[in-house]
């Protein structure tokens, strides 16, 4: 492949691809429609996957439409990121399309950039030659399904734009405080009570005229999971599932209150924040539970990684529980805080033992002088850039999810009419992140970086369209920070693409916000 770098000025593509040069040569393209030619057969998996690169878009593929070669050279082995090869090159040239790759994946990133081509040419192409392969392998997006709920239709959607932007993980937080969003066989109350809440945000109203009369389901079925799945998986992307632990489980204890310190009583929480009462670890019982919703979680998500959490828990309830005082005088241990690392380290065995790999908050890093963190855990860096830096030194693949850069929860503009909470994050600066920044450049073991995860967690997000409002148009600077490496990147150059994508953005139906990116 070639590496240097051409500025285009015709073409618009979210993230800019490695190498590409347009030609003064155009030709006039007056339909939407594509037409697919593959140089040789592939499966019906490979098929669907060029198929959903287009329709993500809102192209057509038809037997009438511009003609798209398409030549991959091996067979897809449809694995995980880090084992997929995502480079291609495409030729734009008044005879069509020229997408080659070695992969599956590859030729659906192809045609995932031809489809942009397409979507803001105006009806006029330039002939175009491009190169690309991303810098970094785990490109993710998490959405908190627990503190608001919401639909397949809406998660489908988002898959879209995770396919559209090249994002290729959807880390999906499935357990919170707020609420538990999937079925446990042999523990029927983590739904039936687990994922109900005393909602308190609206007055009483007359008799019908608002919804809090009504009973809505509040969790995912096995079907609905599994679809979400197999939607992901035709669009290039592995669903990662999180179930907390120890922390942020007031939904199971209100379930199962026998599993925490104190014995209840507990709540569904309609409230944000940390809360003390956590897990009781001097009870086995929890690990029963966890061995049994770890062993689901196996059954429905075929990926190879499992995400525990780990993240903001208090040990204040362990310090006075005669139990948890018990287990830490079996096991040794100096301080209540200790019992976490304890209880980690036992979880990430039962996923290791179950074929799967761990993921954990960089939490998991803390308080772990007497019981070493297992080598397989990866750490998520969320508390800053500190947690990656500190998980690479010790040997742990590492994904950057920084809050102060990469959470789309936080304002786009500092005032108080803007949605948003915690903080405030233009574009501008969601942008200015990369994963391997200067302070890991400078590590010996820097290539333990997978990469890193924009995040939107939905408290105060009922309704999609204002999650919508807060993702967009920073979910495009973070797939563009996550695909190209940091002295590759533009901010004046990715803002004159922006404006040609919020257009297709408003074409595609999603709702953004259209002030200062700065």
């Amino acid at each position: 492949m070639i590496y240097n770098k051409i500025m285009s000025k015709r073409t618009a593509i979210i993230p800019e691809p490695l190498f590409i040069e347009d030609s003064e040569k155009s030709f006039t393209v007056c339909t939407k429609d594509v037409s697919i030619i593959m140089a040789q057969n592939f499966s019906e998996d490979v098929l669907a996957k060029i198929h959903a690169a287009f329709s993500v878009a809102g192209i057509n593929v038809s037997d009438e439409g511009m003609p798209v070669y398409i030549e991959i050279k091996v067979p897809d082995r449809n694995g995980c990121p880090s084992e997929r090869d995502e480079s291609y090159t495409l030729k734009i040239s008044d005879n069509g399309i020229n997408i080659t790759a070695s992969e599956c994946a590859g030729a659906f990133y192809g045609c995932i950039s031809a489809a942009q081509i397409i979507l803001g040419s105006q009806e006029k192409l330039s002939c175009t030659y491009i190169e690309d392969k991303p810098a970094l392998c785990w490109r993710g997006f998490l959405l908190d399904s627990c503190r608001s709920f919401y639909s397949v239709a809406f998660i489908k959607k988002i898959l879209d734009a995770c396919a559209l932007y090249k994002l290729n993980v959807f880390h999906w937080h499935l357990t919170d405080d707020q609420g538990w969003r999937f079925d446990v066989p042999g523990f029927p109350r983590l739904t039936e009570i687990g994922s109900k809440r005393q909602d308190v945000t609206v007055p009483p109203a007359e008799e019908g005229f608002y919804d809090e009369g009504k009973v809505f389901r509040r969790w995912y079925t096995d079907e609905e999971i599994r679809d979400v799945v197999s939607y992901a998986a035709e669009r290039c992307i592995l669903v990662v599932p999180e179930v907390e632990f120890p922390g942020h489980s007031s939904a199971l204890l209100a379930s199962y209150p026998e599993y925490g310190c104190t014995g209840g009583p507990y709540n569904v929480e309609n409230r944000w924040g940390i809360f003390p009462d956590v897990l009781c670890l001097g009870n086995d019982g929890v690990f029963s539970i966890y061995k049994a919703a770890i062993q689901k979680i196996t059954e429905l998500f075929p990926g190879k990684y499992i995400h525990i959490g780990g993240d903001e828990c208090l040990p204040d309830r362990w310090s006075v529980c005669p139990k948890c005082r018990a287990r830490m005088k079996k096991e040794g241990l100096d301080s209540p805080a200790q019992l976490q690392a304890w209880g980690t380290v036992k979880v990430a065995r039962m996923i290791a033992d179950m074929g799967k790999v761990p993921i954990g908050w960089d939490e998991v890093l803390d308080n772990n002088t007497h019981d070493k963190l297992p080598d397989n855990v990866i750490v998520q860096s969320w508390r800053g850039t500190e947690g990656g830096v500190k998980a690479a030194a010790m040997n742990h693949k590492v994904i950057m999810s920084p809050c102060e850069f990469f959470y789309l929860n936080f304002k786009n503009f500092d005032s108080f009419e803007e949605p948003g909470r915690l903080g405030v994050t233009t574009t501008q600066k969601t942008y200015s992140f990369s994963p391997v920044g200067a302070e890991m450049k400078e590590m010996e073991h820097k290539e333990l970086v997978l990469g890193g995860e924009c995040a939107l967690w939905s408290e105060k997000l009922p309704h999609s369209r204002s999650a919508e409002y807060l993702l967009f148009p920073r979910f495009c600077a973070a797939a563009e920070s996550l695909w190209l490496s940091s002295e590759k990147k533009n901010f004046d150059e990715f803002k004159r693409r922006l404006a040609v994508h919020k257009k297709i953005l408003h074409e595609l139906d999603y709702y953004f916000y259209d002030g200062s990116l700065e």
